[in-house]
């Protein structure tokens, strides 16, 4: 009736639409955010810690690259 055949509740699936495309862009975002951290959570400093408990680096190795991470 003069709406273009879109009726009293048009709007609705519109606006349906908008929002379900704007949290589609906030899910992809914060999940590209977390691709680039470690599975486990642990910081750099403490795999470097657990790799010098393991006997993996020696103690110059360790002291270097901890001075680098800081």
């Amino acid at each position: 009736m003069g709406w273009n055949g879109f009726g009293l509740l048009g709007w609705v699936p519109m606006l349906l639409f908008w929002v379900l495309l704007i949290l589609g862009v906030v899910a992809l975002i914060r999940y590209l955010g977390r691709s680039g951290q470690q599975p486990d959570g642990k910081t750099p400093l403490e795999i470097l810690k657990e790799r010098y408990a393991k006997s993996e680096v020696d103690k110059k190795e360790f002291e270097q690259m901890k001075k680098d991470l800081s």
